[in-house]
């Protein structure tokens, strides 16, 4: 398997912030993909540039398209981009925030910034306004809090 992508060269990493206000509304990016027949959402996040880490990118990433800076920060896990790279996509949560302007590129110039409940959040993924699975996931992981386990024990005694 190769890490390659055809004429695209190697893939690298990426990072996905879950951002959440004191009122725990999300950040929620939205733009048109008419290759894909739309709008959809996003949550803040990109590819990792050389020398960055994980978390690195993450900060960069909400900081540019959100414009969003935050102290707090909590990593969500990671999975494999796909199965023929060893990529990984890191996701996080971040909190305690500051907002100042989007530092947008011309490719991301429409990109438009809003702040949804987590259960809105949610409800718009079972929706399927979401084009990309990391935003879904980082918001379910999110969802569940810190220290939560994700196996649970349950005691079917008969009374």
């Amino acid at each position: 398997m190769s890490d390659d992508i055809k004429g695209h060269g190697p893939v690298r990493d990426a990072s996905v912030v879950v951002a959440r206000d004191a009122d725990g509304l999300v950040a929620v990016l939205s733009a048109d993909f008419p290759r894909h027949g739309g709008e959809y959402l996003f949550l803040p996040g990109g590819r990792r540039e050389a020398g960055e880490t994980a978390e690195e990118c993450a900060r960069r990433e909400l900081r540019e398209e959100a414009g969003v800076m935050a102290e707090k920060w909590r990593s969500l896990g990671s999975y494999a981009m796909t199965l023929g790279s060893t990529a990984r996509v890191h996701l996080f949560e971040a909190r305690r925030l500051t907002v100042g302007p989007q530092e947008l590129t011309p490719t991301k110039q429409d990109f438009k910034l809003s702040w949804w409940s987590m259960g809105d959040a949610i409800d718009a993924v079972g929706q399927g306004r979401f084009l990309l699975p990391a935003g879904p996931l980082a918001l379910l992981l999110a969802d569940r809090g810190p220290g939560v386990s994700a196996g649970r024990v349950c005691d079917h005694r008969e009374d």
